[in-house]
């Protein structure tokens, strides 16, 4: 499955983290930016979502396409590494000042994920 062809922008999802000691959060994201077929990443701030993964690698994300009914998918991630600067932050920091209410600054850190699992939404 080309990861690319099913995160279309527009769509939403969630991503559920857990901490060391397995305290889940869920958050709403947006859609990750597709590095590559097995690699996608996000920009953080500095927030339970960002505490967890820098704890425990695993999570997850349910992707909800946009329109009628239920189209998606889920994703098992794993936490491949993280940047403070460069490029790709830079690059998520103008998107969110194009598409979010949120303050582009207080995004401080990218998480790369490899997409270990895609399974349909239904």
């Amino acid at each position: 499955m080309n990861i690319g062809d099913v995160l279309k922008p527009g769509g939403r999802g969630v991503i559920g983290t857990a901490s060391k000691a397995g305290v889940v959060n869920m958050a709403v994201y947006a859609v990750p930016h597709v590095v590559d077929d097995n690699t996608i990443a996000w920009g953080m701030t500095d927030g339970r979502t960002w505490n967890n993964v820098r704890e425990n690698p695993n999570a997850s994300y349910t992707y909800f396409a946009t329109g009628e009914g239920f189209h998606g998918t889920r994703l098992t991630l794993s936490l491949s590494r993280t940047e403070d600067s460069g490029e790709m932050l830079a690059k998520i920091r103008q998107r969110t000042a194009a598409t979010s209410p949120g303050n582009p600054q207080e995004v401080k850190h990218v998480a790369y994920f490899k997409v270990v699992e895609t399974r349909p939404l239904v």
